[in-house]
């Protein structure tokens, strides 16, 4: 499998947000499900910041009106994991280095993640579930660089890409409820349940309300289409796009939904040579380390990694073991008489 580069800005993601949510909208929802609400800074530096005559300066005051999130925009920023080496003391400062466009991405993560946090849930655990979510964004960022793609909306996309299920959840309880006892374990499962009982997933109510928040095109294609797991590595236009990374790291096992997708992602080391969950799990897990959001991390990528290796050497060896033939020794008498 090659890696071939593609410009994410060749992609028409309006027309594939258009199509993937044709026919769908957010009042076939229950009308007693509360949606959550972007906080106000964010939605305005969003519509602001789409224009490109307003100057960093009134941006960064928009952002400055909501001490909470210069507080977190501040302290991504100056974590390891971003990348930037220089010290960013003032929201000006950090525009001026991100650029508009990664810091809309920024902003939005932050605005979504407080937006979500604010809500309680009984069936999900909050800071399990955005543990979990970082991880995938850490990893669908690095398979975003492997694809030579745009790694900040795989970031975004990766960590928005369930971002309303502990909502959905909570407010459709009973539910979700039945979804877990079910114990299905195949990656699509959720979304397939969904589909059965609605006939929408979260995925399409995320997108679509991501789409009302006026978020970038593309990071509403990354949550449309995250369930396609490895089918979207061949789709034409999306294949070695951000949509694809996202895709990649929703096989990552959630709190809700504990799958086998880690199965596939080692399956696609065979035919993706540059894939290496080791080399993945590795660089995810000293990121989210830096990252310190305060929550520890008690499922680290590389012990998944590693534990279902060890799954796999034990099935395998057994399997060679019971295709065997008998010793001699261990053949019942009468088969040895003969």
């Amino acid at each position: 499998m090659g890696t071939p580069t593609m410009d994410p800005s060749s992609i028409d993601w309006a027309g594939l947000r258009a199509e993937g949510l044709s026919g769908f909208s957010l009042s076939v929802m229950p009308p007693t499900l509360s949606l959550p609400a972007l906080p106000h800074a964010v939605t305005v530096f969003l519509q602001r910041s789409a224009d490109e005559s307003v100057p960093l300066e009134d941006l960064a005051r928009i952002v400055e009106t909501d001490a909470g999130l210069t507080v977190e925009l501040l302290k991504r920023v100056n974590s390891a994991s971003s990348g930037i080496s220089v010290r960013v003391k003032s929201i000006s400062q950090a525009l001026a280095l991100l650029g508009r466009r990664p810091t809309r991405m920024f902003l939005t993560t932050i605005g979504t993640e407080a937006a979500i946090r604010a809500r309680k849930s009984k069936l999900i655990n909050q800071n399990s579930f955005w543990n979990v979510c970082l991880q995938r964004a850490l990893f669908a960022r690095e398979v975003a660089r492997l694809l030579k793609t745009d790694v900040d909306a795989a970031f975004a996309g990766g960590l928005l890409q369930d971002f309303l299920l502990p909502i959905l959840s909570n407010e459709l309880f009973d539910i979700y409820l039945e979804f877990v006892g079910q114990g299905n374990t195949a990656p699509e499962a959720l979304a397939q349940f969904e589909q059965a009982k609605f006939e929408w997933d979260h995925a399409m109510a995320g997108a679509c309300l991501a789409f009302q928040w006026n978020l970038p095109d593309e990071l509403v294609c990354c949550l449309l289409y995250h369930h396609a797991g490895l089918r979207m590595l061949s789709h034409p236009k999306l294949g070695r796009s951000p949509v694809a990374a996202v895709a990649l790291a929703a096989m990552i096992p959630d709190p809700l939904h504990t799958h086998h997708g880690m199965e596939q992602l080692v399956k696609l080391e065979k035919i993706w040579p540059d894939f290496n969950l080791e080399i993945l799990a590795a660089a995810v897990d000293l990121q989210q380390e830096q990252a310190a959001i305060g929550v520890r991390n008690d499922f680290p990528l590389s012990r998944r990694v590693k534990s279902l290796r060890g799954e796999r050497q034990q099935a395998s060896a057994e399997a060679t073991a019971s295709a065997m033939p008998e010793s001699k020794e261990r053949r019942p008498i009468a088969q040895r008489a003969s």
